[in-house]
C-alpha cells in the first residue's frame, strides 16, 4: 500500500477559483480502469473481504459498512467505506448514510462515484471519506445558497442545512429530477460530496454528469478521469508529463466537458425552484 510521499501539488487557476493539481504515481490504475461490464465480469472483485489487501484491516461501521485505508490515497486520512454485500454501486438510499458519516467523520468529507462517473468497481457499492483539509471545494462553496453553481468549470447543485432531513429530501430530490431529465437508468450520471461542520450543519455538492472521461482520455492526449475528489478542486494526474503541462483552463475545459450540459443543467434547476416555492 502506498501513501502520499511520491505525490507533488500545484495551484492553478479554474474558472476564477484556485484548484489544485495532484501528480500521484499510484492513481494511474484506477484512473485508467477498465469499468465496462467486460471487463468487471473478467476480474475479481478487489472491493470483497476475500480480495483485499492482506494488510487492510477493516473496522465496522454498521451492520453494512466497514472502514477501510484506502491503498492509493489522494487525500489524506483517505478511508474507502465498503458494503458487506457484492452489490452494484447505486445512489438510491445513501444520501442519508453519507450525512451521517459526514457527521461522525469530524474534519473529514464523504464521496459518492457513480457508474461511469469515476467508480473504478462500479460492482460493489462503496463509499469514500478522507481529510477535508485543504479541499478546495469546502472554501469555496461558503457563502453560496444554490441550488444552481458552476465550480471550477463544472456544473454542480448545492444544499445546506442545519437540518440533516431537508439536506436529505432536497439532494435526493435533485438526483431524482435528474434522472427525470436525462432519462437515465437505473441512475442518472452523477457525483455526490458531503460534509458536516457544527457550526452550519450539512452540506452537499451534486454533480451531475454528461460524460464518463474527457476526449482527451481517449486520444492519449490527457491521462485524466474525474471524479468526485477531482471535481472538489484536486485533478488528479498520474502521469507527470500531465502534471506539468496542464492549466487551470485545461483544468475547467476537462470538468466542463464531463459536466452536464448547460440547457438540460437549467432545466433540472428550474424543476427543483418550482419545487422551493
Amino acid at each position: 500500500m502506498q501513501g502520499l510521499d511520491e505525490a507533488r501539488t500545484r495551484t492553478v487557476r479554474a474558472d476564477g477559483r484556485d484548484a489544485l493539481v495532484r501528480h500521484i504515481p499510484h492513481r494511474v490504475a484506477s484512473t485508467t480502469a477498465a469499468v465496462d461490464p467486460a471487463s468487471i465480469r473478467k476480474r475479481p472483485c478487489f472491493l470483497c473481504t476475500e480480495n483485499l489487501f492482506p494488510e487492510q484491516k477493516g473496522v465496522a461501521l454498521d451492520a453494512d459498512y466497514t472502514f477501510y485505508a484506502n491503498p492509493f490515497p489522494i487525500v489524506e486520512g483517505h478511508l474507502t467505506v465498503i458494503h458487506r454485500e457484492h452489490r452494484p454501486q447505486r445512489v438510491e438510499g445513501q444520501v442519508d448514510v453519507m450525512l451521517g458519516l459526514a457527521e461522525s467523520l469530524p474534519g473529514s468529507f464523504v464521496v459518492y462515484n457513480g457508474p461511469e462517473c469515476g467508480a473504478s468497481a462500479p460492482d460493489h457499492m462503496h463509499l469514500q471519506a478522507g481529510s477535508r483539509s485543504g479541499l478546495p471545494i469546502v472554501r469555496d462553496v461558503e457563502g453560496s445558497s444554490g441550488p444552481g453553481a458552476r465550480i471550477y468549470g463544472a456544473n454542480a447543485f448545492l444544499f445546506r442545512g442545519r437540518e440533516r432531513s431537508a439536506v436529505e429530501a432536497e439532494t435526493t430530490r435533485a438526483i431524482e429530477e435528474l434522472g427525470r431529465v436525462t432519462k437515465r437508468k437505473p441512475e442518472p450520471l452523477c457525483n455526490l460530496v458531503a460534509f458536516f461542520e457544527s457550526d452550519a450543519g450539512w452540506t452537499t455538492v451534486l454533480f451531475p454528469r454528461g460524460k464518463h472521461r474527457p476526449d482527451a482520455f481517449h486520444r492519449g492526449g490527457l491521462t485524466v478521469s474525474p471524479a468526485a475528489i477531482d471535481l472538489c478542486g484536486i485533478l488528479v494526474t498520474p502521469v507527470e508529463k500531465d502534471f506539468e503541462r496542464i492549466t487551470g483552463d485545461d483544468v475547467a475545459a476537462v470538468f466542463r466537458e464531463v459536466s452536464l450540459p448547460d440547457e438540460p443543467f437549467r432545466e433540472v434547476a428550474r424543476r427543483l425552484e418550482g419545487n422551493r416555492g
